[in-house]
């Protein structure tokens, strides 16, 4: 392997290899002790801006849109994967290999776009949260997305307690935002036919400008472009031997414990999806779109009380999980790529001031049903910006000067250029949509 010129500090550098691993013990002790940067990453695939596109596809769509959260859910797998092994193998997360690797101009063009996908993602997370206050409290729109910049305290308080403690924090609310859509799912009665059918892709999804902007913004939506700055950092919390074959274990656990993340976040997707869809797009209310239409109809419709209260607690734990990783992934980007540490609470701090203010604007100019259209544009924003994070990361796990023996083989770099096309193509088919 070629060694960068000069080996950055880790990022996360109070965190870096502050997990222990057991050197004997089960094979299930040792899972054990890896599990957990895998659920951080999930969280992305299940913030607010899945709510609105998810909620839009099923209401318009009935389940025909499934098929795309699976296919996406599988490549966000391959990727994440590729992510993880990124890390491990070469002690470098993606961003500093960016830096390491790529000429300055360059590294500084993919810093500002990886900047850009963080804010578009922080903006739904500052909308879903501020709408769930609204839903669940009569807190107006504006008011909650003021309000979501107190939340930096909620991440100063957590990383005091060390990596773990945050790990313990985002599976609880993961288990809540579970338990919630299985209650949905249970009284929703989805009707099992069509939606084993709708996860089979139907060529209507490409030729249909308007199935195919949804299908982009889930696509957005489920692979996230700060996922992969984020999960190939996070994977180096764990102390596992600096060998080959303490690597070969890290790698493999890192992706076990990122498929069944990501099999627990193809659930919830799915299940707004269904929900939405079983509730709305049979009863013939195909024009539902928005978050807080959604929540006062379910009850009614659904002859449920308790299930309006129910989606807006799950909503609101998944604004607050997101806040806690995108956090994280912009302090990973910033160190990154330009070697500039921040205090934590400053550097969320413009993040979210960032969001707050066009959240503001457009609401305000608006109204509140501005919002959920904000929303699914922050998703297709973050499925433009992948290209730029999906090339890199399969052009650095398929070299090996940065990976050594843990380059990929043949065929999972074949799988990621197929993945990376299939990104590119639906990208450009929605820009000349646009246009």
């Amino acid at each position: 392997m070629t060694p960068p010129a000069t080996s950055p500090a880790p990022s996360l550098i109070g965190s870096h290899r502050s997990v222990s691993v057991p050197t004997g013990g089960s094979g299930w002790r040792r899972l054990a002790a890896f599990m957990g940067p895998g659920f951080l990453v999930a969280v992305g695939y299940m913030d607010p801006g899945n709510w609105a596109t998810d909620i839009a596809g099923g209401s318009a769509f009935g389940y025909t849109l499934l098929s795309v959260i699976l296919l996406s859910n599988l490549m966000a797998i391959v990727l994440q994967a590729l992510s993880a092994r990124l890390g491990v193998a070469s002690g470098l997360d993606l961003a500093q290999a960016c830096r390491a690797y790529y000429s300055r101009p360059v590294s500084f063009a993919l810093w500002a776009l990886a900047e850009v996908a963080i804010i578009a993602c922080d903006l739904a997370e500052v909308l879903g949260t501020a709408i769930a206050l609204k839903l669940l409290f009569g807190i107006p729109l504006v008011w909650g997305v003021i309000l979501t910049a107190l939340d930096v305290f909620l991440i100063l308080a957590l990383q005091r307690y060390g990596f773990r403690k945050i790990e313990a924090f985002i599976i609880a609310l993961l288990v809540i935002i579970a338990g919630c859509f299985a209650f949905e799912l249970f009284h929703a009665k989805p009707d099992v036919g069509a939606m084993l059918a709708g996860l089979v892709p139907s060529p209507g999804i490409v030729t249909d400008p308007a199935k195919l902007y949804l299908a982009i913004g889930i696509l957005g939506a489920t692979v996230m472009p700060h996922n992969l700055y984020l999960h190939s950092s996070i994977v180096q919390t764990r102390a596992f031997e600096p060998t080959d074959a303490g690597r070969a274990e890290a790698a493999r656990m890192a992706t076990i414990d990122g498929t069944i993340a990501l099999g627990l976040a193809f659930f919830i997707n799915a299940a707004i999806l269904v929900t939405a869809a079983a509730v709305f797009h049979t009863a013939g209310r195909t024009e539902v779109a928005e978050i807080d239409e959604a929540y006062r109809l379910l009850a009614p419709m659904m002859g449920v009380g308790a299930a309006s209260v129910v989606f807006g607690i799950a909503l609101l734990a998944s604004g607050q999980n997101s806040t806690v990783t995108g956090t994280l992934a912009g302090q990973i980007v910033m160190e990154g790529f330009l070697q500039l540490r921040l205090p934590v609470w400053l550097r969320r701090l413009v993040t979210r001031l960032l969001a707050i203010v066009p959240a503001v604007i457009v609401v305000g100019a608006s109204g509140d049903g501005g919002a959920t259209r904000l929303l699914v544009l922050s998703q297709v924003i973050l499925s433009l910006q992948l290209p730029f994070v999906v090339v890199p990361l399969v052009l650095f796990t398929g070299q090996s000067r940065v990976m050594g023996r843990f380059v990929s083989p043949r065929w999972l770099r074949l799988l990621a250029w197929l993945i990376a096309a299939i990104i590119i193509g639906l990208n450009l088919t929605l820009l000349v949509g646009m246009l």
